[in-house]
């Protein structure tokens, strides 16, 4: 029985029984007030960095060693997906540590002053240090530097921080202890993650999250996650089995919150989200393509050889391969619809399609390379060096600098939005007959104008694309001066970052409303399109949305249906039926 039958015999009982129909009324009222405060939360991005289904389905131990080297992308990955993590350092990167540390050791020996060793830190740089106050000191910089606001980030986010962290230490040019990053790497390995606030960094250094994950580390009472619950660290670390208490020796304060290893280990997320969304990209486009029996011509393999763009290239080859066999997107399935001439081409938005879709990749493709450099290198300042002739020097500098980094999240968070602009108009010309050569207006079932269809729908991503587009202004850009000038350059590499993944919350959202509306429009023509085949993977992409959401006939109630959408589009199922249309030849080798 087809759901809009059993919603009309659920009527017909329930005025037949007045007192049913009024606990079903104030049921479904409950139910109205949960999904829209559901749909809020997940279209208004108020709450960044929001894990997904599909990220967290992993299932194994994740185990890395690390070295300072070779820390990979897709080591990361396991890293934020893992239900558990099990990381260690190389013994030789310890032994290097050890060495480095009497380095360091003896460079102060010399007489050398030195950055938060012997010498206050910020516009107090020149006031010395005695040796009675250097053990405080360190205590007193995480603990000043402590001072974030705002939603904390991930647990899994936080955790690859410290992992982070700890393969950049291992590289052994901080001069600190080995125990220094095995005390991070206790707390990864124990489950315990700080709760590190995301607002207050500069993305000069991530002086506030990282100071907050130093105090765990410390045992003092900065709040932290383990088993599900947050509470001090001072009372979570015995319950983990972990010691309750660690002290920073010499210099080993600013090493912990230097750096950009929370600015890298979110942008990694935002990575690892936008590939997810850059492949159901493709089966949206698909779904769209069969829906407006678009031309297949814009996705000929010689004309984007041609570009040379390889990212063009490959998103056209996977293309072709969801849309292989369709009879819709034919000159005969065409005329199904009353198109008695040829196509010629499409509209801009179908066309240039693989080559905004490429852009992206391409994008995603050289991140790949920054983020992997960025967490395989010393970021901190002092750093410890061979001095030329014998012995070893501290060299002060800006290493720490999230500049880069900055402007490629800025980079990405643009194309995010320009895919943004691209589906809200894919979903805009769905409900427009004349655009979408022949669908029925608003995407409505049963009799158009009694029912209203869709058009609603896709006003949630109209609405959407103008806060995309204002989050994609490069924070970057917008540097301030702090501290009385003695930073008088800001990278603001962590708005940048909150930014992306508010836009990367509403881009789930945008490309929800457009499938939805997509398999649709496949589904009001269907009888008229008898004998003709799907694509091939269009057809395995409508038939998942359709196991839990039926077409829409009469109008009902959309935001449950647009949640559930939503909800698909962040699961792993869609995700595996368009990444199984790949072509082999694009498959990454076993």
């Amino acid at each position: 029985m087809e759901k809009a039958d059993i919603d009309q015999e659920r009527v017909e009982t329930a005025r037949r029984d007045g007192r049913r129909w009024v606990v079903r009324r104030r049921t479904r009222l409950i139910l109205h007030l949960m999904g829209t405060f559901i749909f809020f939360f997940v279209t208004c991005g108020a709450t960044p960095y929001a894990r997904t289904p599909a990220a967290a389905g992993a299932s194994a131990t994740a185990h890395l060693v690390l070295d300072g080297n070779s820390l990979t992308l897709e080591q990361m990955f396991a890293v934020l997906d893992a239900p558990a993590v099990s990381v260690r350092l190389a013994p030789e990167a310890r032994e290097r540590m050890r060495q480095n540390r009497e380095d360091a050791i003896g460079a102060l020996r010399s007489g050398q002053r030195v950055y938060g060793w012997n010498q206050a830190l910020g516009p107090l740089k020149d006031r010395a240090l005695t040796p009675a106050e250097q053990r405080q000191f360190q205590r007193n910089i995480v603990r000043s530097n402590a001072a974030g606001v705002g939603p904390a980030f991930p647990p899994a986010v936080a955790r690859l921080a410290l992992v982070i962290r700890a393969n950049q230490m291992a590289r052994a040019r901080m001069g600190v202890r080995p125990q220094l990053p095995e005390r991070l790497l206790d707390l990864v390995n124990a489950g315990v993650t700080p709760e590190m606030p995301q607002i207050g960094s500069l993305g000069i250094g991530d002086l506030q999250p990282m100071a907050e994950a130093g105090m765990v580390a410390l045992g003092e009472a900065a709040p932290a996650r383990f088993r599900g619950e947050v509470a001090p660290a001072s009372r979570l670390l015995p319950l983990a089995g972990l010691a309750p208490s660690f002290t920073l020796e010499q210099g080993e304060a600013l090493p912990v919150i230097s750096g950009s290893a929370v600015v890298a280990a979110s942008f990694v997320y935002a990575v690892e989200r936008a590939q997810q969304l850059a492949d159901l990209t493709e089966g949206g486009l698909a779904l769209f393509m069969d829906a407006t029996r678009a031309e297949k011509q814009a996705l000929d393999a010689r004309t984007h050889q041609e570009r040379r763009i390889p990212g063009e290239i490959e998103v056209a080859a996977r293309l072709r391969a969801l849309v292989a066999g369709s009879g819709w997107m034919t000159d005969a399935g065409r005329r199904r619809l009353g198109e008695t001439h040829d196509r010629v081409q499409d509209a801009v938005s179908v066309r240039a399609a693989p080559h905004i879709l490429g852009a992206l990749r391409e994008t995603l493709g050289d991140e790949r390379q920054v983020l992997e450099r960025e967490v395989n290198s010393s970021t901190s300042n002092p750093l410890v060096f061979p001095r030329p002739g014998g012995g070893h020097e501290f060299v002060m500098g800006g290493n720490y600098d999230a500049d880069l980094l900055a402007h490629e999240i800025d980079r990405l968070n643009g194309g995010i939005a320009d895919v943004g602009v691209l589906f809200e108009q894919l979903s805009a010309r769905l409900i427009s007959p004349e655009w979408s050569y022949g669908l029925p207006a608003n995407l409505a079932g049963g009799r158009v104008g009694l029912n209203s269809g869709m058009v609603q729908v896709q006003t949630v991503a109209t609405a959407l694309v103008p806060e995309m587009q204002v989050r994609a202004y490069p924070p970057s850009a917008l540097s301030r001066p702090a501290k009385a000038g003695q930073e008088d350059h800001n990278t603001m590499a962590m708005a940048s970052a909150r930014g992306l993944h508010e836009n990367l919350d509403r881009m789930d959202t945008v490309l929800a409303v457009q499938m939805l509306m997509s398999a649709q429009g496949i589904d009001l023509i269907r009888a008229r399109m008898q004998g003709l085949p799907l694509g091939s993977g269009t057809s395995a992409v409508r038939r998942e949305i359709r196991r839990h959401i039926p077409a829409l006939e009469d109008d009902r109630w959309m935001s449950p249906d647009l949640n559930e959408m939503i909800r698909l589009v962040k699961g792993p199922a869609l995700l595996d039926i368009v990444r199984g249309a790949e072509p082999a030849a694009l498959r990454p080798a076993a």
